[in-house]
């Protein structure tokens, strides 16, 4: 049978848990129902043979890099719609044919699952603050940010080819007017996020340099600004508890006391070296 969907999996040293991902997305499907890709790339394990040994098609490349390995895959793709899957997320078959399904209805071009969050093993203010950002975000929540989207035939030509961004997610949600791009309540991704609010905090600098880049590039990632109020309506509602939106306000506020002596350091670098000749002048 011909597939339904594309589905691109850029792979980054992801031996211990690709196969879990692939099995999630291939239990149940059809014979040939899904065309999947996975591009290992700057791979050192075993991420590639564990791949090939799920039955799924498999290309290999030295250069490191998601969009590289995004463009890689898409190019290898027959079919419409197309998928593009984070490796260390897991999309089960029923949700992959809720996208496709979704891409199907008029004007939709883009649509990405709902994330369920993945808490196991991480600290218990990295749990507190996830889940009062995830109760915040719901409500505008796009494409970025959940591991997985997908496009229709007319979606991808406003994608690709895929400029090298860090925030491919962020770059697409960008692409698509609101009424353009849906978040799919039938379909779920299993994300697992940062463990720890050290690790948020790391992942919260490649955000910001993600979203500097794309507002660099014309296409600034537009999203509802979090206020106090938000927050003070979730406990109200009981959708979270005193203790958890002192977690989320402390982790925001030592997050924005970084970014701003990022922002610093950035303009002092940049005040300190103006005056030096560029190199061989």
């Amino acid at each position: 049978m011909d597939p339904i969907a594309s589905v691109v999996i850029p792979a980054h040293e992801e031996e211990a848990g690709i196969a879990a991902g692939l099995a999630q997305l291939l239990s149940g499907a059809r014979p040939g129902e899904f065309e999947v890709v996975v591009v290992a790339n700057a791979c050192t394990d075993r991420t590639a043979e564990v791949a090939r040994g799920a039955g799924v098609r498999v290309l290999e490349t030295p250069e490191p890099g998601k969009a590289n390995a995004l463009r890689l895959g898409d190019a290898a793709c027959r079919a419409f719609p197309r998928l593009y899957l984070d490796a260390d997320v897991e999309l089960t078959c029923e949700s992959a044919r809720a996208l496709v399904a979704a891409l199907a209805e008029p004007g939709v071009l883009a649509c990405a699952p709902t994330p369920g969050w993945d808490l196991d093993g991480a600290g218990p203010v990295a749990r507190r603050l996830h889940r009062v950002h995830d109760a915040l975000v719901a409500p505008s929540r796009g494409l970025a940010g959940v591991g997985c989207y997908a496009l229709s035939e007319e979606g991808h030509a406003r994608v690709f080819p895929l400029p090298d961004v860090i925030s491919d997610d962020g770059w697409a949600h960008a692409s698509f007017a609101p009424e353009e791009r849906r978040s799919v309540a039938g379909a779920r991704t299993r994300v697992r996020p940062a463990r720890s609010v050290a690790a948020h905090l790391r992942r919260r600098v490649r955000v910001r340099l993600g979203n500097r880049q794309l507002a660099e590039l014309g296409r600034p990632v537009t999203a509802q600004p979090l206020r106090l109020g938000m927050l003070a309506a979730l406990v109200r509602q009981r959708r979270a508890g005193p203790l958890d939106a002192a977690c989320f306000l402390a982790v925001l506020l030592v997050d924005r006391v970084a970014s701003r002596l990022q922002r610093n350091r950035q303009v002092s670098w940049g005040r300190d070296t103006s005056s030096r000749p560029a190199v061989g002048a």
